[in-house]
């Protein structure tokens, strides 16, 4: 409590020394509370919101001393006044003092000296709080800074920044911003340690300038959590440039101080992570489109044969990666390639889309996968240097299902017939490298037969080794769906996590 709102427990077991201090403290403005022996006091201290304690030295169970003592192992930022007639000499004011005892004053005592003592312990042990909590709160808002930026998405950032404002400010919190698709959420937690939550939220951003305000609303203009009865609530908006919406951070305004300096840290923290997720998610977006434009725009007719495909960028990558596939028809056989550029950035990118063209040119000129891969390799070496790629090359005849692949170091293809499943293997060194390689296999895609082709995105986990993948792979391709497209987006589903943190293509070729 506050000056002299405070509540002051005495402790003495003189009903007429009592009387007297309760007095004088109650004339004071105290609110006074007594006790006459030790464990009493203790009792007292340990239910009751007591301020201050003024305790006699010598009680009939417990010495003052060790009451004294007691309380501050339990309460040690609950001052204490040591009162006494009788142990007023130096060693007992020494070990008094020494124990834990604030002050210590020797009767006969004067009201107004006992009255100013008070107020001069509760100055100090009011200002020591008062610094305890913009410490703790200090500590909470760099925890909650942190894991604002280190959030993978926008409502990942919502969520951390409503629990570390319900858990610095002990209290319900709602943290409200703007997507970068100009949707509103609100991050809201209904107390500290309690799990966050996301919600639409619309709030009427006009008026609000560039910069931090504080403002002081009724809680019914922000319905989002219960907010405690009988108060109000402190909104501080945040608005870095004036093209973009105000964050705002909401919580009960008891539990604010002077100049809430902690609250408006939080708010811009938190609006800058917001400003930078925006970025991030606008340059994702670029950079999936960039990519999307590399690929085939459209998958080729073939009679007898059902073809899908199935790409997915990284979801937590705002630059693009290497990955690629094509599917075209050159001379009665269908081109089927998958490849995957070493990296992850628009560099990879570029790599891949000059080798995508390469493959084309190369297959227009009417070579075998293996003379092609043997081509690209040159083409890498002389032009792509310190570049490496995996790339996986087949000419299917339709009619027949006779195939001719080739691999540079990727990934074996999958055959899956009646829910027997197989990997073609064959072992060869990636392109870029200088090396012999094997020739190329043939072998026939059966009737009724499923060919897949997939990238490392698919099957690679940092917990499970490569063959675990391809073991869950395998499982997961036994049944083929009678529609291939959903049968693609299965082994997406079942196969890639929820974050995909590298892009996954996969192909598919049935033969009817």
């Amino acid at each position: 409590m506050v000056g002299d709102q405070a509540t002051v427990l005495v402790v003495d077991d003189s009903r007429t020394k009592r009387y007297l201090l309760v007095s004088w403290l109650t004339r004071a403005g105290f609110v006074v509370r007594e006790a006459e022996t030790g464990t009493e006091a203790l009792e007292r201290v340990a239910t009751d919101p007591i301020d201050l304690v003024v305790l006699d030295v010598r009680l009939p169970d417990l010495s003052g001393f060790d009451v004294c003592e007691r309380i501050k192992a339990d309460h040690p930022a609950m001052p204490v006044i040591h009162v006494s007639a009788h142990a007023v000499d130096v060693v007992d004011r020494t070990q008094g003092l020494t124990r834990g005892a604030d002050a210590y004053l020797a009767e006969p005592i004067e009201p107004e000296e006992l009255v100013a003592t008070a107020h001069a312990v509760l100055r100090y042990y009011q200002a020591r709080q008062r610094a305890e909590l913009l410490a703790e709160r200090l500590t909470g808002l760099a925890d909650t800074t942190v894991a604002v930026h280190a959030a993978p998405s926008f409502a990942r950032l919502l969520e951390s920044a409503a629990a570390g404002a319900a858990d610095i400010f002990k209290s319900p919190a709602a943290v409200i911003a703007e997507t970068f698709d100009g949707d509103c959420l609100a991050g809201i937690a209904t107390g500290p340690g309690a799990k966050p939550t996301i919600v639409p939220w619309v709030v009427d951003d006009a008026g609000v300038p560039t910069g931090a305000t504080v403002r002081v609303n009724d809680p019914a203009e922000w319905g989002l959590v219960s907010w405690p009865a009988g108060d109000t609530v402190t909104v501080a908006a945040a608005r870095l440039r004036e093209d973009r919406a105000p964050l705002y951070v909401v919580v009960p305004s008891a539990t604010q101080t002077a100049r809430t300096p902690v609250l408006v840290q939080l708010a811009q923290a938190v609006a800058s992570a917001v400003e930078a997720q925006r970025s991030f998610d606008e340059e994702h977006r670029i950079a999936v489109t960039l990519q999307r434009s590399l690929l085939p725009r459209r998958l080729p007719e073939v009679a007898g044969l059902d073809l899908a495909v199935r790409y997915e960028p990284a979801s937590a990558q705002t630059e693009v990666g290497g990955d690629f596939y094509e599917l075209v028809m050159l001379d009665g056989h269908l081109l089927v390639a998958i490849g995957d550029v070493a990296g992850h950035s628009l560099h990879a990118a570029t790599v891949m889309a000059e080798l995508r063209h390469a493959v084309r040119a190369y297959a227009v000129e009417g070579h075998q996968p293996g003379v092609i891969l043997d081509r690209l390799n040159e083409l890498m070496r002389t032009l792509l240097r310190n570049e490496l790629a995996t790339l996986c090359i087949l000419l299917l005849h339709p009619p027949s299902g006779r195939i001719r692949l080739a691999s540079a170091g990727h990934l074996p293809a999958l055959v899956s017939v009646d829910g027997r499943v197989d990997f073609v293997q064959q072992s060869a060194p990636l392109l870029g490298v200088r090396a012999e390689r094997p020739d190329d296999l043939e072998f026939v895609l059966p009737a009724g037969a499923t060919l897949v082709l997939y990238t490392d995105g698919l099957i690679e986990r940092r917990d499970a080794t490569i063959d675990e993948g391809l073991a869950a792979l395998a499982a997961c391709a036994a049944r083929v769906d009678d529609d291939l497209d959903r049968f693609c987006h299965r082994l997406l589903v079942e196969l890639a996590p929820p974050e995909i943190h590298d892009d996954v293509a996969v192909v598919a070729v049935r033969r009817r």
